[in-house]
């Protein structure tokens, strides 16, 4: 760690999507609601607080969703809104510091370090909340510490609506004591292998040397050996572009030629369009990646002058690479969509909001 404690924020807006849509409709609040497209086969963008008690989340198929939950309300998404309302809150964040890195439309990371307001990070992080919460009606929460790693593993501690700090003094023991699911960039398939390693809590990954994980886990591995030592020094980096925005599903029963293939290609690109406005992404290259059921992998790819921006492009063109190049007879375990190339967006008017009518702990960051 340099000489300088960096002070950086991570603020997170709870459920964003489905949040909106409850502030801007009443009758939404207080109900089980989710973002998605009304379609058994399409997939929830965010689900409400309401709703995520029954285990309805991000990523699930409307259908598992409404067997999970019968009351589930299922609300169509509108990306606009949710795009000027995330300008809103950049807004805000620009009042503090210009150092904010997006990494979605509601989550952002923010360098305070040299603050000419003299206030503490925790002290900002405090009114950033409660400016979203009075000018847009939105709750946010907020993560505190000396990197970007930590913030954004405070700012989940407490939601919704939370503040959490972890400091340098508390950052070993905290860590220590983390379920090794909690860190930030450990998926589903990672936190099994560790598992089956010993590997449960930040202790056991501390225990465990360079050399070790960098052979059961390749760079992954080498990373979260520096940030289990409370070690990340990547800065805030408000220029930051993204290169693609992707998204994929594996299939619990394989897919069986052309036509099954292509009904599932509407519900991934639902969910991709969905990702790229809120990623405020356009790209001219649509990439096909498709998993045969003896793990071979086959990506294709097309390529045009203009940004794919409509849904319904993203279908036509799936479609066709798969129809031109899937091999007679194929069963599919998983199928993927990519936008690549990033394309300037078109700049457009945006419908205007319209507003309707945690524990902290005192420390010194």
């Amino acid at each position: 760690m340099s000489a300088t404690v960096r002070k950086i924020i991570h603020i997170d807006m709870d459920a964003f999507f489905a949040s909106v849509e409850q502030r801007d409709f009443p009758e939404l609040r207080g109900r089980p609601i989710a973002v998605a497209h009304d379609s058994p086969r399409s997939v929830i963008s965010t689900a409400s607080y309401e709703a995520r008690r029954y285990g309805v989340r991000s990523a699930l198929s409307v259908a598992t969703a409404k067997r999970l939950c019968p009351r589930l309300k299922i609300v169509p998404p509108r990306f606009d809104v949710y795009e000027a309302v995330s300008a809103q809150i950049r807004e805000i964040f620009l009042r503090y510091t210009s150092l904010v890195e997006p990494l979605s439309c509601d989550e952002a990371f923010l360098d305070v370090t040299d603050s000419a307001s003299g206030k503490t990070a925790t002290q900002i992080a405090r009114e950033i909340k409660a400016a979203i919460k009075s000018e847009l009606h939105l709750t946010a929460s907020a993560g505190v510490s000396y990197n970007k790693f930590l913030a954004k593993i405070a700012s989940d501690l407490q939601k919704p609506d939370g503040l959490s700090r972890i400091l340098p003094k508390d950052a070993e023991r905290f860590l220590g004591e983390l379920a090794i699911e909690a860190f930030y960039g450990v998926g589903p398939a990672t936190a099994r292998r560790m598992h089956e390693l010993g590997i449960e809590t930040g202790a056991d990954l501390r225990a465990r040397s360079r050399e070790d994980l960098a052979e059961q886990f390749g760079k992954t591995g080498e990373w979260l050996y520096e940030v289990v030592r409370g070690k990340d020094d990547r800065p805030v980096n408000p220029t930051r572009e993204r290169k693609s925005v992707g998204v994929e599903t594996t299939f619990q029963i394989d897919l069986a030629g052309e036509e099954e293939c292509e009904q599932q290609i509407e519900p991934l690109a639902a969910e991709l369009f969905g990702r790229l406005a809120e990623e405020n992404f356009a790209g001219t290259t649509l990439t096909v990646k498709i998993k045969f059921a003896d793990f071979t992998r086959m990506t294709r790819s097309r390529s045009q002058t203009e940004p794919y921006c409509k849904r319904e492009r993203i279908i036509e063109v799936a479609k066709k690479l798969i129809a031109r190049n899937l091999p007679l007879g194929s069963r599919v375990r998983l199928l993927g969509i990519t936008i690549s190339n990033p394309a300037p967006i078109l700049p457009r008017r945006l419908p205007a909001t319209k507003p309707a009518a945690s524990r902290q702990l005192e420390l010194p960051l």
